[in-house]
């Protein structure tokens, strides 16, 4: 990234800690610049406008300086849009977010991760169906390049949708009938209707193959964050209590 003042950068809010008793150190994720670390200098003083502007899961435009690592935010303004996320969906932005944070590298251009983070925060703002979670997911996946082709079998031979299939965490998928894998080997089977509509973002109601989209992304995942999601591990942990 260059020295020059970045005006205006689409941007969204993914983390925040003190940094001083008035300052806060920031993680955003940018549209044309990806993951920046940079310091909000008096945010947390009471009378800082940027008290009521660093807000997480609603677009912001930033403006920032600094040659090295951690720079300098210089002004926030609220784009807006929607409001934020309640209940459930809340926990599924602060997800959303986590992934981000802990899979991408910083000041990687990735337009595409902030266009799958505009359209997956909008989307639970609004209580839509959490399917819009795992296109996210695939998505944040396939941009990292580390989901494997799901249009097609490890021979290069296009998905049957009535066929089942073998994956692992970086395996491309392999018709279950000719799968010859240890036995103890990660991986998950999926119907060729799941990865199909996986990978068009037309997952249907159906159970079945909501279910197998999960297995598939949490194992994904869970091989590339062995240290686990805490955003996920809250969220159970409140679902056990409402149940006692």
């Amino acid at each position: 990234m260059s020295n020059h003042r970045i005006n205006h950068q689409p941007a969204f809010l993914l983390s925040s800690r003190p940094w001083s008793e008035s300052s806060l150190q920031i993680e955003i994720f940018s549209r044309d610049y990806g993951r920046v670390a940079m310091l909000a200098r008096s945010a947390r003083r009471r009378q800082s406008e940027l008290r009521g502007v660093l807000v997480p899961f609603i677009p912001l435009s930033l403006s920032w300086y600094g040659s090295q690592e951690l720079k300098t935010l210089h002004r926030a303004e609220w784009i807006g849009g929607w409001r934020q996320p309640h209940d459930q969906a809340l926990f599924s932005a602060l997800y959303v977010n986590e992934l981000v944070q802990k899979l991408t590298s910083r000041e990687d251009k990735m337009p595409e991760i902030y266009d799958a983070m505009l359209s997956v925060h909008q989307s639970l703002a609004q209580n839509t169906n959490l399917v819009v979670l795992r296109y996210f997911e695939w998505t944040l996946l396939r941009v990292l390049g580390i989901a494997p082709d799901i249009s097609q079998d490890e021979q290069g031979q296009k998905i049957i949708p009535e066929q089942r299939y073998w994956l692992g965490p970086e395996h491309p998928p392999v018709l279950l009938a000719k799968a010859n894998h240890p036995s103890h080997e990660q991986g998950v089977v999926v119907s060729g209707h799941t990865l199909l509509a996986l990978n068009s973002k037309t997952l249907s109601d159906t159970p079945e193959w909501q279910a197998e989209a999960i297995r598939l992304t949490r194992m994904m995942l869970d091989f590339r964050l062995p240290e686990g999601i805490l955003s996920r591990r809250v969220l159970r942990q409140l679902q056990q209590l409402s149940f006692k």
